[in-house]
């Protein structure tokens, strides 16, 4: 069987079986369609059922959580755990506390985590979890209270050879706290290598909350570097204001880089003579105000209410920061139409489908999410490692092996694509880079 073949059937197999899960089913899609090349080339992953076996998660973990309000009132909410392919070392994803969080989102989430765990070159498998929880509105009390009610159930399927969870949207440092307090309670032990993402007081790592925005930069400093292009003077526009966003423009300021235009999910601002990152820093990282906070704070700019048109700005580079598919075919046009030179993914596969056959047809240099914001789930290997020794790296040491574990993602990502596409076309570079480490491994391990 060619390999366009074999895909349509995994294809066609994997949307009766997953009905209805557009998420999963649109990463899957993504995902398969790039591997013609490497599949045409040999029939071992055919002869070894390999796709067939990559699609369907090794577990499936729903269970419920009820906590208690603060005027004493129950609620229910439902908690996920997607252990998806632990063949080159355990299962490693962040968990999602988000109202839109279900199956198929989570399950879309750990499929794209076990191929860009594989192309960082760590002892990393993939996973991931979430609850459709809400921690906007709550209090510390209640965020507490829900925390310890989702490990009561967690801490079964997870250990440091086994499922190490990190944070994700709407699960920081806090979070990530009340919920290893949790596990050290039930378990009756100190065990800081169950989780990542942890405070630096008890675990942590230098350098881990900066590494998704500062790995997203460097990624796409190497792209544009090979290219001879500087980022000094660039203009850049970021969806989104979380960590990944401020620190990609905290990194980006340091490139000499001119960041335009931001957004929350209110809207967005927009400061042609680039946006603050001390002030940002303030509004949305330490005090989680709305972003239009920024106007009046630096007096000037102008807030604009609606986070999806931000898009329609001219820009040299487009980085999406926010969550998945906010970037849609219109979207891409309008980046084209603008001049955007290149775009990076630092949320998880932010870009549609078809807004990446945009930027393919329009010669748009193209950094998907697997490689660009791989950054974050590599210092959480570094973590791990400093974890296991009882050690503690230095912000420079952690830095260094950042930049240096982004350097060999790009690399192998754009030798794959030279060999199997055209070295601009990262996505099949990326994608057959990470499916071949894995799939060699599956094959050697047998079933």
């Amino acid at each position: 069987m060619n390999g366009k073949k074999y895909i349509e059937k995994v294809i066609n197999e994997v949307k009766l079986r997953n009905n209805g899960e557009e998420e999963f089913i649109d990463a899957v899609t993504d995902f398969l369609e790039t591997l013609v090349p490497i599949l045409d080339s040999t029939s071992k992953y055919y002869d070894n059922s390999i796709l067939e076996r990559l699609v369907e998660p090794d577990r499936q973990i729903i269970f419920q959580v009820p906590w208690i309000d603060e005027d004493n009132k129950i609620h229910i909410n439902r908690g996920f755990r997607v252990q998806f392919n632990n063949y080159i070392g355990p299962y490693k994803g962040g968990i999602r506390f988000h109202p839109t969080v279900n199956q198929s989102i989570i399950k879309f989430l750990g499929f794209e985590q076990t191929f860009k765990n594989s192309l960082t070159g760590m002892p990393l498998g993939g996973g991931k979890g979430g609850s459709d929880f809400d921690p906007k509105g709550k209090s510390e009390i209640e965020i507490l209270r829900f925390c310890q009610s989702y490990m009561v159930e967690l801490y079964r399927h997870i250990g440091k050879d086994i499922d190490v969870p990190a944070g994700d949207i709407g699960v920081g440092k806090r979070e990530i706290g009340y919920l290893y307090g949790q596990y050290r309670r039930i378990v009756g032990m100190s065990s800081p290598g169950v989780l990542t993402g942890k405070g630096i007081d008890y675990g942590g790592s230098l350098g881990r909350t900066e590494a998704t925005g500062n790995g997203l930069v460097y990624f796409i400093d190497e792209m544009l570097k090979e290219r001879g292009i500087s980022l000094k003077n660039k203009k850049v526009i970021i969806s989104g204001s979380g960590n990944v966003a401020f620190y990609s423009l905290r990194k980006l300021e340091e490139y000499g880089a001119i960041v335009v235009a931001m957004s929350d999910s209110s809207g967005y601002i927009y400061d042609e003579k680039g946006i603050d990152s001390e002030i940002i820093y303030k509004i949305k990282i330490e005090n989680r105000l709305r972003i239009e906070e920024y106007v009046s704070i630096k007096g000037r700019g102008n807030y604009y209410n609606n986070s999806k048109d931000i898009w329609g700005n001219k820009c040299d580079i487009a980085l999406p920061c926010a969550t998945q598919r906010e970037l849609n075919e219109n979207d891409a046009l309008k980046l084209v139409e603008n001049g955007v030179i290149l775009v990076g993914e630092g949320a998880n596969m932010p870009s549609t489908i078809k807004a990446q056959k945009v930027f393919m047809k329009n010669r748009v240099l193209f950094a998907p999410a697997k490689a660009a914001n791989a950054g974050g789930v590599s210092v959480s290997a570094l973590e791990m490692s400093q974890n296991s020794m009882r050690v503690s790296w230095s912000d420079e040491e952690v830095d260094k092996q950042l930049k240096s574990i982004m350097k060999n993602i790009y690399k192998n990502s754009s030798d794959m694509a030279v060999k199997y596409s055209n070295k601009d076309d990262l996505l099949t570079g990326a994608n057959i880079a990470s499916f071949i480490k894995l799939a060699d491994a599956m094959i050697e391990l047998g079933i």
